[in-house]
């Protein structure tokens, strides 16, 4: 009995693999990171846009460059 339902399972599992299935996968995809990577935030001292993967941060806020982030002013 254990020995059918196992063969099932494998059964069902390569027909699912076949049909293009995939495995729910845990963590970040490398297209999530690249996305989250590719989001633009607004600089505060400035307004000029940058990319996350770019910005500096500094007290939780982000800026386009060290000169910005030096001066923290308002707009």
């Amino acid at each position: 009995m254990i020995v059918k339902l196992l063969i099932l399972l494998l059964v069902g599992l390569a027909i699912y693999k076949f049909f293009g299935g995939k495995f729910p996968t845990f963590g970040k995809t490398k297209e999530e990171k690249k996305i989250e990577e590719d989001t633009l935030v607004e600089c505060e001292n400035c307004g000029t846009y940058v990319t996350l993967k770019e910005s500096i941060v500094s007290e939780g806020k982000h800026y386009c460059s060290k000169e910005c982030a030096n001066k923290k002013t308002g707009k």
